[in-house]
């Protein structure tokens, strides 16, 4: 009931992480709060759907951002296909694109942005 309100066709943007699908050792917390941010993207997906109401999740990967400024990049980049650590603009672009029209028929998903470090 509490969506009753809510325009028809509105988006719903969840941010959520690759280690909600994946894991990461000593980040038990962080990983189970990720996978539920999925779960919730989902079943609220199924709910919505009737009122053309889109829910989508973005899941970032390693992003270069104050919270991530500490960590040793050259660890990582190895491990990313494309060879450079994301930035916030990748996320933008995305999320830009999932709350316009374009992608009215895009629903339920959980779109990686992680230069292929999860696949």
């Amino acid at each position: 009931k509490t969506w009753a309100g809510k325009k028809r066709g509105s988006r719903i943007i969840n941010i959520t992480s690759v280690n909600g699908e994946a894991g990461s050792a000593y980040q038990t917390n962080y990983c189970a709060s990720k996978a539920g941010i999925i779960g919730f993207t989902k079943a609220l997906a199924r709910e919505l759907a009737p009122k053309q109401i889109t829910v989508n999740a973005v899941a970032p990967g390693f992003i270069a951002t104050d919270a991530t400024s500490h960590l040793p990049t050259e660890q990582f980049l190895p491990q990313i296909p494309l060879g450079r650590i994301g930035r916030s603009e990748d996320i933008a672009h995305l999320v830009s694109f999932l709350v316009s029209d374009k992608a009215n028929y895009i629903t339920g998903q959980v779109f990686r942005v992680d230069g292929g470090w999860r696949m």
